[in-house]
């Protein structure tokens, strides 16, 4: 590789690292927002209930229906990009698993959160002057409801556990990122299962894993910026060319 060649190599992984820890930071940012909305607004269990929400405020019921959720999925794509490129030298084949994973993952949850055509559907509602078209809207209006509850949303779940607990393995065998940093990704797969624990427990231990993940995004974001800025250098960077 040219001298150039390797200058602009290493600026264009910069740019991917600060890109990377910003969407990190996002992550973080977005939850104390959602849950301020869950307190606020909360999410009816039915589709006149989400018509209602959507019809009396807009912004209100698209982030009732977490399309920040959605955002943080694809700009999360970056992130993920970033940790592959710095991780790959310690592990390419589990690196590369994960990072399909993570692609998916976004994938599978930006298509269980339908947000905006839920939103169509409920200003088509307000709009019925029929009974038989206000019965097709909420048919099609359940269906969203489906898939928001559906089998993206659990595909989606799966795969964002599976790729937090083969990240953070991959990082324990390096030195960009400390085992704080690791053991939180790990927490937060293992507590993200609780989804399928029944009762309170499950809801507990769901709601338990926002902790470590925010913990995860915010030292994953920090370590990012740093390299991006050239700030924080190892030799464990380095890529065979």
């Amino acid at each position: 590789m040219k001298p150039s060649d390797h200058g602009s190599a290493d600026l264009s992984r910069r740019w991917l690292y600060e890109v990377g820890g910003l969407a990190a930071l996002f992550g973080v940012a977005i939850i104390p927002v959602q849950l301020v909305v869950f307190v606020v607004w909360g999410q009816p269990n039915t589709v006149p209930g989400w018509f209602d929400l959507f019809g009396s405020n807009r912004l209100g019921g698209l982030l009732a229906f977490e399309v920040l959720f959605v955002v943080n999925a694809v700009v999360g794509i970056s992130t993920a990009l970033a940790l592959y490129v710095i991780l790959r030298r310690l592990s390419e084949s589990f690196m590369a698993i994960a990072l399909a994973l993570g692609l998916l993952q976004a994938v599978s949850f930006v298509m269980a959160r339908p947000a905006l055509e839920m939103l169509y559907l409920s200003n088509q509602y307000a709009d019925a002057t029929t009974d038989a078209r206000r019965a097709a809207l909420l048919a099609a209006g359940e269906t969203m409801l489906a898939t928001f509850h559906g089998t993206a949303f659990h595909v989606g779940i799966n795969l964002f556990s599976v790729y937090f607990l083969i990240v953070p393995i991959v990082m324990l065998r390096g030195e960009v990122f400390g085992r704080v940093t690791a053991y939180a990704g790990i927490a937060a797969a293992i507590l993200n299962w609780g989804l399928y624990v029944p009762g309170g427990i499950g809801v507990f231990l769901l709601t338990l894993s926002v902790i470590p993940l925010a913990v995860w995004n915010v030292l994953i974001a920090r370590r990012l910026l740093q390299l991006g800025r050239g700030t924080f250098e190892t030799r464990s960077l380095e890529v065979p060319t």
